[in-house]
């Protein structure tokens, strides 16, 4: 459902929030490591969401990614979704088609609608605090 790109920068962001909230600040290495991403990939994802103002990167041998402790909570997936994928996720056909809408339907396009339509409220309520804290207490993980 999203592109490679917007998992590890989710997974990312989650990592990069949860070491925010215990006050510390993350090197590109412990974050790729942490989300099994390679580097560069990594890099170029952080990039993004620097850029988007979701996170913040300090240059320097203590230099890493941080995000603001009161900013965590304000922050949603569906922020990060819209800095790397884009619209697209909302717009898409469900059967891949190039054009459909509610005058040319594909099979699936009422169906459809209502799966992107919860995706985008999920997205748009979920915050990475959320994800943060549950990762800090155990209850969810970054990888197997």
């Amino acid at each position: 459902m999203f592109s490679k790109a917007c998992e590890y920068g989710i997974k990312a962001s989650s990592y990069i929030a949860l070491q925010s909230l215990q006050g510390r600040r993350v090197s590109l290495k412990d974050i790729a490591q942490e989300i099994e991403s390679p580097v560069a990939f990594t890099a170029k994802t952080l990039h993004q969401l620097a850029k988007a103002g979701l996170l913040d990167s300090v240059k320097g041998p203590t230099g890493g990614f941080q995000i603001e402790k009161n900013r965590i909570d304000e922050i949603k997936l569906s922020d990060i979704v819209s800095a790397i994928d884009g619209s697209s996720i909302y717009e898409g056909c469900g059967l891949g088609l190039k054009k459909c809408n509610a005058q040319r339907p594909c099979p699936l396009h009422e169906k459809f609608a209502v799966v992107r339509n919860e995706l985008a409220q999920m997205l748009q309520h979920t915050s990475l605090f959320e994800l943060a804290t549950g990762l800090e207490v155990g209850l969810t993980f970054l990888k197997r």
